[in-house]
Parts: C-alpha cells; sequence; structure tokens
C-alpha cells in the first residue's frame, strides 16, 4: 500500500540542458563553416575576376649590324663537298696504313697497302711465261722466213709453208696472252696500293692493320672503307628554306654564316645553289651556302646558323661588337621613357629600358634587359603590369 504513494514525478529527465547544449554545438559548427567559406572566397574570387590575356612572345637577342638588315634567317650543317670513303679494289689483309686523322694527304698519295706475296709470285709467273713465249717466237719466226725462201725457190711444198705460217702465229698470240696476264698481274700488285683520290683531309679511320679489307665489305668480318676523306676547300654550309620563302632567296645573295659552336664569329657568304628539288615531307628547299672566306674554325658537320641579307655584305663591320635587340613593335613609350613588357612565370612585369639604334623592324636596347629575356609583342593598351598572361601558340 504504501508503493502506491510514492512520487514518481521526481524521476522526470530535466531537457532543458541537454537542449541548451545542442544548441550550443550547431552555433559553433555554424560559425566554423562560415569562416571557412569566407576564407575560400577570399582566395577564389581573385582567381575567378582576374582575366588571362593572350599574348604575343618574342625574345631579346644578340646579333651582328648586318643581321640587322636580314631577310630571312635558316640553320644548316658545314658540309664538305667534296668527300669520298676510301676502300681498296681488291681484297686482302692490310699491312700498311700511313695515316692519321686529321693529316693532309696529296692526290695518288699512297695512303695504305695490302699484303701482296701471292700477287708478285703471280706477276713473276706472268713474265717468265711471256719470256718463254718470246724465245719461241725467234725459232718459228726463222722457220717461217725459211720457208717463204724455200717456196720461193720451189723446194718445198705449199703445205709446209701454211704450217710454219701457222706455227709462227700461235707463237705470236701466246706472247699476247703472257703480256695480258703480266699486265693483269700488274693491275692486282697496283691494287693492292690505296691512293687518295684527290688532294683533301683526313677525317676517320675506318680499318687498323691486321683487318680484311674488301670491296664493299662483302664479309662480316671484312671493311670496306679504310679512311674517309674531304677536301676541305670544299665547305659549304647546307640548309633548309621553307617553300614559302625560297622566293626571297637568289644565286649570289650575301649572306652572313655563324657557327654555333663559335658564335662570336661571323663569316660572309653567298649563296651559292638552290637545289632544284624540293623535300615533300618538309615543305623545304635545300639551298647550298659558299664561303667567302673561312679558317681552320670551320669544319665538316658543324651546325651554322645564316642571315640571308637584303644588301651587299660590309665584311668591315663582321668583327664589330653585337647588339642586342628586340622587335620594335615590342617597344612602348610613356612620358618620353622606353618600356618592355617582360614575361616571367606567366606574368608581365613592366620594365624601363634604354634604347639606341633603330635599324629596319629591330630597335636595339643599350641596357634593362638581356639577351634571351621573353618579352610582349604588340603589347595590349589593357595591359597592365601583374597581369596574368598566355602566350598565343
Amino acid at each position: 500500500m504504501e508503493a502506491k504513494n510514492i512520487d514518481l514525478s521526481s524521476l522526470k529527465i530535466d531537457r532543458k540542458e541537454n537542449s541548451n547544449s545542442g544548441n550550443t554545438k550547431k552555433t559553433i559548427i555554424y560559425l566554423v563553416t562560415v569562416v571557412v567559406l569566407l576564407i575560400g572566397f577570399y582566395f577564389l574570387i581573385p582567381k575567378f575576376f582576374t582575366s588571362t590575356q593572350e599574348v604575343s612572345q618574342v625574345t631579346v637577342t644578340l646579333v651582328s649590324p648586318s643581321q640587322v638588315t636580314a631577310l630571312l634567317n635558316a640553320s644548316g650543317y658545314v658540309v664538305a663537298q667534296r668527300k669520298a670513303a676510301v676502300a681498296s679494289k681488291g681484297t686482302g689483309r692490310l699491312v700498311f696504313l700511313g695515316v692519321v686523322e686529321g693529316e693532309a694527304v696529296k692526290a695518288n698519295q699512297i695512303i695504305a697497302r695490302l699484303e701482296d706475296s701471292d700477287i708478285k709470285a703471280l706477276l713473276a709467273q706472268a713474265n717468265a711465261n711471256l719470256k718463254f713465249a718470246e724465245a719461241d717466237l725467234n725459232v718459228a719466226e726463222n722457220n717461217f722466213k725459211r720457208e717463204q725462201a724455200l717456196f720461193k725457190a720451189g723446194a718445198t711444198t705449199k703445205q709446209s709453208l701454211e704450217i710454219a705460217e701457222a706455227n709462227y702465229l700461235r707463237v705470236l698470240a701466246g706472247i699476247g696472252v703472257a703480256k695480258a696476264q703480266v699486265t693483269s698481274a700488274e693491275v692486282a700488285l697496283e691494287n693492292t696500293l690505296i691512293r687518295a683520290p684527290f688532294d683533301g683531309t683526313v677525317l676517320t679511320k675506318n680499318a687498323d692493320v691486321g683487318e680484311i679489307v674488301a670491296p664493299l665489305a662483302a664479309s662480316v668480318s671484312a671493311r670496306g672503307a679504310v679512311v674517309t676523306m674531304a677536301d676541305m676547300t670544299s665547305l659549304q654550309v647546307e640548309v633548309d628554306v621553307s617553300e614559302s620563302n625560297i622566293q626571297r632567296i637568289k644565286v649570289g645573295q650575301d649572306c652572313e654564316i655563324r657557327l654555333d659552336a663559335f658564335p662570336q664569329v661571323r663569316y660572309p657568304g653567298y649563296v651559292d645553289k638552290i637545289v632544284p628539288t624540293a623535300d615533300r615531307a618538309k615543305a623545304t628547299v635545300m639551298v647550298k651556302i659558299g664561303f667567302k672566306n673561312y679558317d681552320s674554325k670551320v669544319l665538316p658537320e658543324m651546325s651554322a646558323k645564316v642571315a640571308f641579307l637584303g644588301e651587299a655584305i660590309d665584311e668591315s663591320k663582321l668583327n664589330e661588337k653585337p647588339m642586342l635587340v628586340v622587335p620594335t613593335s615590342a617597344v612602348f613609350n610613356q612620358n618620353n621613357n622606353s618600356f618592355l613588357f617582360t614575361i616571367i612565370n606567366d606574368k608581365v612585369k613592366r620594365v624601363e629600358i634604354t634604347i639606341g639604334r633603330v635599324s629596319g623592324d629591330y630597335t636595339e636596347i643599350i641596357s634593362g634587359v638581356d639577351d634571351g629575356t621573353k618579352v610582349v609583342d604588340n603589347a595590349p593598351q589593357t595591359l597592365k603590369d601583374g597581369d596574368k598572361v598566355s602566350i598565343k601558340e
């Protein structure tokens, strides 16, 4: 009966405290979310509202005074127009090699020799056969003359005369064969000597003493060429010129040649030949550039750059110090000062420069930027310092 009178209201859960705690957590989460969103917008909004301008890019370069007036520039290689892989006409073991790389040789100079003991033996045998045949000649000739005299005197028959004549002719033919054998052996002996075909310089040595040398390298273990040589007075630069620009070039046109190995040295040249055919795959035409003069620095297979000039070259200016230039279209003026927009990490920076001579489409830069600097060409008026840019393809 007493249990029925217990007050159960004291067992109720007080939810007001839990409700207040949950509201506090929700408020904190909401505030954190708002802060994160604000931070994100702070960093992302400038990217959405900052426009990227597309610009053309050119490079500040060092050029000679004559290159400023160049109509066209092309790259190519120095090539010897007279070059030969000197080989043997015979097959044999190489027993003598008398030249090394870089050595100058004269035409018909013996530069190598094959083993020739067997050829000399054949030549000796051929000479012996010739002497044997010549010895028979005296007997056959005297017998034939004797038979002729007897036949005229009626002391012998016509048959005997014919036999004597046939024997005499046979001996003469034998002598001809013996002489041909001697000549053949002499030619074979000469073929063991490898001679220089023209005055030139040895570029590479392709075989060593003791190796087998054969025409066309008939065997896997045989060598074809003994040495490779070139006429160093026949050096020219061969360049490929686009079909669309070939009309700007003519035979005899002055050029300036610069080797990649010696960029500070410039050589006067001229267009010697425009090869009358085009490369279908590359859509180019080969042009051969001759040197007006050059020195020992110029070697075959060196890479070179050629500037096709619009006027006669002044050789006295070849040694002038190169000048730093940029296309005039990249320079803009403000308040009587000259500026460029340089490109660094896809952003532009306005740089003040000091300019010198203006020649053709190029302007000389005295100070402000260095060789190789990338700058904006034909900068749009809306471009500002620090703007982000993309390069036109």
